[in-house]
């Protein structure tokens, strides 16, 4: 599977940004923070790490896969 990783920051900035679903305070509510380290696989999927593994907590609707890489800078890499 591929993925992008990125801070919880950049994250609740995308959010935020374009209004998708999950909202920033709905993935505060599951514990995203700035200094998280969270993954969005290319069917939107969004992945918190935790202590001992990833956990999903959410996705991305619409035109996610160009949002998040022009957000990052960054291209999809197999995970």
């Amino acid at each position: 599977m591929y993925f992008i990783e990125m801070s919880g920051k950049m994250l609740l900035r995308i959010v935020s940004r374009d209004g998708d679903e999950p909202s920033p305070e709905e993935l505060e509510e599951v514990g995203v923070n700035e200094e998280s380290i969270v993954r969005v696989n290319r069917q939107g999927d969004i992945e918190l790490r935790r202590t001992s593994g990833w956990d999903l907590i959410g996705g991305l609707l619409g035109d996610f896969e160009a949002r998040v890489r022009e957000e990052t800078g960054l291209d999809w890499v197999e995970g």
